[in-house]
């Protein structure tokens, strides 16, 4: 936001990521820095107008300030998860190992973390 040069060399930028990603990317435009307002050198609209021409996902975000950031994560999230369930991705995408790895029912051990540890910490299955 308040770099117009960066924000003019998007349409670039857009180009190349579509060229070599895959075709269900999502993309998010995020215009961080939102909490510097008299320094803006791109306005809102003219970052609206660019994501809705491109088809893509808008937010403003500080990071400095913790706007939106966790906001802008979820949503990529979310549209990610409904994409993986409306099983839209075809076998040829590239991407099986997406819709092979379901962890439905799968137990994550974060490394690091003892399982006994945790359980007794969360006050489940305590042994007097």
């Amino acid at each position: 936001m308040t770099k117009r040069q960066s924000f003019d060399h998007m349409a670039r930028w857009l180009e190349e990521l579509r060229g070599h990603a895959d075709k269900n990317i999502v993309v998010m435009l995020i215009g961080n820095k939102c909490d510097l307002g008299t320094l803006r050198a791109v306005p809102t609209e003219d970052a609206q107008e660019f994501a809705e021409r491109e088809n893509l996902y808008f937010m403003e975000t500080s990071a400095l300030e913790k706007t939106n950031v966790e906001s802008a994560f979820m949503t990529i999230l979310t549209e990610i998860y409904q994409i993986i369930n409306k099983n839209s991705l075809t076998a040829g995408d590239g991407l099986d190992f997406v819709k092979s790895a379901s962890l439905k029912g799968t137990r994550i051990i974060v490394p690091g973390q003892d399982s006994d540890h945790n359980a007794r910490k969360s006050g489940c299955c305590m042994t007097s």
